[in-house]
């Protein structure tokens, strides 16, 4: 359905009635609904603070030393502030009416090109007059390279906000999709963020998985409470250092990896330990593993990441170096990565046989100045010596650059693994797990044992 005609029937609806609050990229959102007609019937109210000093006076300032104006705070506090003054002025008028307040604070594209184009949008809405409202709140990322169609692409999303959160609120998941109506190839959604007393059986990190499973966006991020994150603001100035895997179940070699990965990256040179963060990421291709994509297996995993206090990324990235990428664009310090040798060895024979005109360039987009591998060491069966950086299989034809990244320290060995946990792998505790075989338990960390007995995860029964 096109922007025109779901603000013509947003506009229809007397149940609803609200304010806008735009800041960055004009009204473009109320536009939509005035040109529709009928906007009297759902536009309480329609403005813009441009000037950061006008800005503060109705909103409040923002944190000292960030000065930024694009940030999820802000949207918030116009929320609450646009929010409370329709309650306030028009709750006794209009008794039956759901309210609403829209708000956004947007950066566009500058005629320089050196502001990309983003911005932060939040609907504010009830779905009963006398309850409480719910919050939908997103990111977005302008892909246009025209300020006039940057500044389009914003009405049109704030338009879908709203028509998805009148039309489908009991189908999460479609509200969700609708939001990319008529914007594909024009905007990247990385986060997305649906609260309140209407959407309580809805678990947010749900919405990060549909976020990528349906191409909306290539990464999103929860943190350990499950509430979903953006780089751009949780990471800003943070280096970090990042655990793919499958986590199916996390293993004491993964908790191990974990936890002396990250105090060795802390120590390095250039990595401020106070502003360091550890994530833990899990494909979109390793959740289709076996096949089709099962929600429920995925809410096993991030549960037992979160109860081990870990912020999880979800990705379409199957590359390292697209996530590389991913994260560059927020100018984090320093990126690491850690993971197994073997994965290593993998990496390093994939990169060749898929560039073998460009071997340099292809290794170039993967070990930046600012990128470190560190190598977590295998104990192949039967063997006595231990896989590691220095002692992985390498194809004769790059010894010379493969010896370039280690003396530069691109890629580096774990110090201080405990090499009597290596017997471990994730998928033979998951068999002993579905088959109910004894001694799995002391294969994961407690807090895992405990919520896969309780709860059944992979497929427990407890019947033994």
């Amino acid at each position: 359905m096109e922007p025109k005609q779901k603000a013509l029937e947003i506009n229809l609806d007397d149940q609803v009635y609200g304010a806008f609050a735009e800041i960055g990229a004009g009204q473009e959102v109320a536009r939509h609904f005035f040109q529709a007609g009928a906007a009297a019937g759902t536009i309480a109210k329609s403005m813009s603070a441009y000037d950061k000093k006008v800005s503060d006076d109705i909103y409040g300032a923002e944190e000292s030393g960030k000065g930024r104006y694009v940030c999820e705070s802000r949207l918030y506090k116009m929320l609450d502030h646009e929010y409370d003054l329709m309650e306030q002025r028009l709750r006794e008028e209009r008794p039956d009416q759901c309210f609403f307040a829209f708000a956004d604070t947007v950066a566009a594209i500058n005629y320089q090109k050196t502001i990309k184009g983003d911005g932060w949008l939040g609907l504010r809405f009830q779905l009963k007059p006398d309850s409480q409202p719910n919050d939908l709140v997103v990111h977005v990322r302008l892909l246009d390279q025209d300020n006039k169609l940057q500044q389009q692409a914003v009405g049109i999303l704030g338009v879908n906000m709203i028509y998805g959160c009148y039309r489908f609120p009991e189908k999460p998941e479609d509200l969700i999709v609708s939001l990319t109506d008529n914007l594909r190839g024009r905007a990247v959604i990385d986060m997305v963020r649906l609260e309140g007393p209407d959407f309580t059986a809805l678990d947010n990190r749900l919405i990060c998985l549909w976020l990528v499973k349906h191409q909306i966006s290539p990464v999103a991020i929860f943190g350990p409470d499950g509430r979903p994150l953006h780089a751009g603001e949780f990471l800003y100035k943070k280096s970090i250092l990042i655990a793919r895997g499958s986590y199916r179940p996390p293993t004491l070699v993964q908790q191990d990896m974990i936890r002396i990965s990250f105090e060795q990256f802390r120590k390095e040179p250039g990595v401020d330990a106070s502003k360091a963060h550890f994530l833990t990421e899990i494909t979109l291709d390793n959740l289709r593993s076996e096949g089709q994509l099962d929600e429920r297996d995925f809410m096993d995993r991030a549960e037992l990441l979160c109860a081990l206090k870990q912020t999880v990324i979800i990705s379409n990235c199957v590359q390292h170096k697209n996530l590389i990428a991913y994260f560059s664009d927020y100018r984090v310090p320093q990126i690491g990565l850690v993971m197994g040798a073997r994965k290593l060895e993998n990496i390093i024979r994939e990169t060749c046989h898929q560039n073998p005109d460009n071997l340099l360039g292809a290794f170039g987009e993967i070990f930046l100045h600012k990128v470190r591998f560190y190598i977590y060491p295998a104990k192949p069966e039967g063997s006595t010596q231990l896989l590691t950086a220095n002692t992985i299989q390498i194809p004769d034809n790059i010894h010379f650059l493969y010896d370039h990244l280690l003396a530069n320290r691109n890629i580096v060995d774990l110090e201080v693994v405990n090499t009597n946990i290596l017997h471990i792998y994730h998928k033979k505790v998951l068999d002993m797990i579905r088959k109910d075989q004894p001694g799995w338990e002391k294969l994961v960390p407690e807090a895992v044992a405990f919520l896969i007995r309780k709860k059944g995860f992979f497929g427990y029964s407890g019947k033994r």
